[in-house]
C-alpha cells in the first residue's frame, strides 16, 4: 500500500513547524549534526544536476569575527551586494512584508513610530540573532539567475532538514548587502555571487521574537488554472 498521503501529511507538518528563528541559544550544533543536515539538503534537484551551491559555514571564533565585522559594516552603512536587491515591493508583496514586520515588532514590544527601537531590532540581522553558526551561500557568476535559483532550492532544503534535526534557522538576504566583506573575511572567490546567509543553531524558545508565526497565501491568491 502506498504511503504517499501519510508522507505528504508528515512533510506538511514539517513545513508548518519550520519558522524563521530570530533568537538563538549560544551553544553550538555538533559537527555530525551539521554534516547530516548538509547531506540531506544536498539531495535537492538542480538544473542539469549542476549543484552550483558552495556553503561556507562559521563556528566558534569565526562566527564571532563575522558578527563583529557585519555589525561594524552595518553601522557604517553602504550596501554593496553581488546581485542587486529588489527595486521595490508593491501590492500584495508589500502588504505581506509589512504584516511580517509589524508582527515581529509587536512580539518584541516595539511601538509604531519608535524608530530607535526598530533600528536596534534591524541590527539583530547583523548580530546573526545570536546564532552560533552562519552558512553563507554562493553560486558561480557564470550561471547567473539559474545558479541563484538552484541555490534557492538549497536554502529551502537546508532549513527543512535543519528543522527535522531539531535545529532552528533563518535565511538572511541582509548579509549579502556586504558582499565585499564576506568575500574577504571568508575567502570566497570573486567569481562567485554571494546570495545570502543562513544563521542557525538551537532556538531560544523563551525569547519573544520567536513567539509569532507568519501566514501563507491561499491557493486562490497564487494559483491560476488553465483547464
Amino acid at each position: 500500500m502506498s504511503r504517499s498521503p501519510l508522507a505528504l501529511e508528515e512533510f506538511d507538518t514539517l513545513l508548518s513547524q519550520r519558522h524563521s528563528c530570530r533568537a538563538f541559544r549560544s551553544d553550538p550544533v555538533p559537527r555530525p549534526n551539521i554534516n547530516a543536515i548538509l547531506q540531506t539538503a544536498q539531495k535537492i534537484p538542480s538544473w542539469c544536476n549542476a549543484q552550483p551551491w558552495k556553503v561556507t559555514i562559521t563556528s566558534g571564533t569565526q562566527t564571532e569575527d563575522l558578527r563583529q565585522a557585519l555589525m561594524e559594516a552595518a553601522m557604517a552603512g553602504g550596501h554593496d551586494p553581488d546581485i542587486a536587491f529588489p527595486e521595490r515591493y508593491e501590492g500584495e508583496y508589500q502588504a505581506r512584508r509589512r504584516t511580517c514586520g509589524w508582527a515581529l515588532y509587536e512580539a518584541v514590544g516595539i511601538e509604531k513610530g519608535d524608530r530607535a527601537a526598530s533600528a536596534r531590532q534591524m541590527m539583530e540581522n547583523f548580530n546573526l540573532f545570536g546564532a552560533p553558526h552562519c552558512a553563507v551561500l554562493s553560486a558561480p557568476k557564470s550561471l547567473g539567475s539559474y545558479g541563484a535559483m538552484d541555490c534557492g532550492g538549497f536554502v529551502a532544503a537546508f532549513t527543512l532538514a535543519a528543522q527535522a534535526a531539531g535545529v532552528a534557522s533563518i535565511p538572511q538576504a541582509a548579509l549579502a548587502s556586504y558582499a565585499p566583506l564576506l568575500h574577504e573575511l571568508l575567502e570566497i572567490p570573486l567569481d562567485r555571487n554571494i546570495l545570502c546567509g543562513i544563521s542557525f543553531g538551537f532556538s531560544d524558545t523563551t525569547h519573544p521574537a520567536n513567539s509569532f508565526r507568519t501566514e501563507r497565501a491561499s491557493l486562490e491568491e497564487f494559483v491560476e488554472w488553465r483547464d
